[in-house]
């Protein structure tokens, strides 16, 4: 991690019954608007990477996972050019709710397979690999 300033994020893969992980558009005007990323975002001060997932999910999918059976599978570490990150991912088949684009974003479905034909934030690339082994 080259730089000072590190931002850690907190990231889900929200997999359906048919094995899809769920993905979302970054929106005009975002940091890397039109990449593709995994639901999530910043963990804020005096907060775990765990609560920063519930929140953010709710915010972003109009879900509830507070009682669902979500859990860590890998992290991961990224330099952008202003900053690094610090990445959590979690992955979670259950949740309270139905998903819903809350934040005007695009989301789709795809099997892990195919996430490394889609222009993905270079920081959640790595976790691809690890998808494709996990989730099946």
């Amino acid at each position: 991690m080259g730089n000072s300033k590190i931002v850690m994020v907190s990231a889900a893969a929200m997999v359906d019954v048919d094995n899809r992980v769920l993905i979302a558009q970054r929106q005009e005007g975002k940091f890397m608007a039109g990449f593709w990323e995994f639901p999530g975002g910043k963990v804020e001060k005096d907060e775990l990477p765990n609560q920063c997932l519930v929140r953010e999910v709710g915010e972003e999918l109009g879900v509830n996972i507070t009682n669902s059976c979500f859990s860590p599978i890998t992290f991961t570490t990224y330099d952008y050019p202003d900053f690094s990150v610090l990445l959590f991912l979690y992955i979670c088949r259950e949740w309270e709710g139905f998903i819903q684009a809350r934040e005007g974003q695009v989301l789709k479905w795809h099997r892990p397979n195919d996430l490394s034909k889609i222009n993905m934030l270079p920081a959640d690339i790595p976790l691809i690999s690890y998808l494709r082994d996990t989730v099946s």
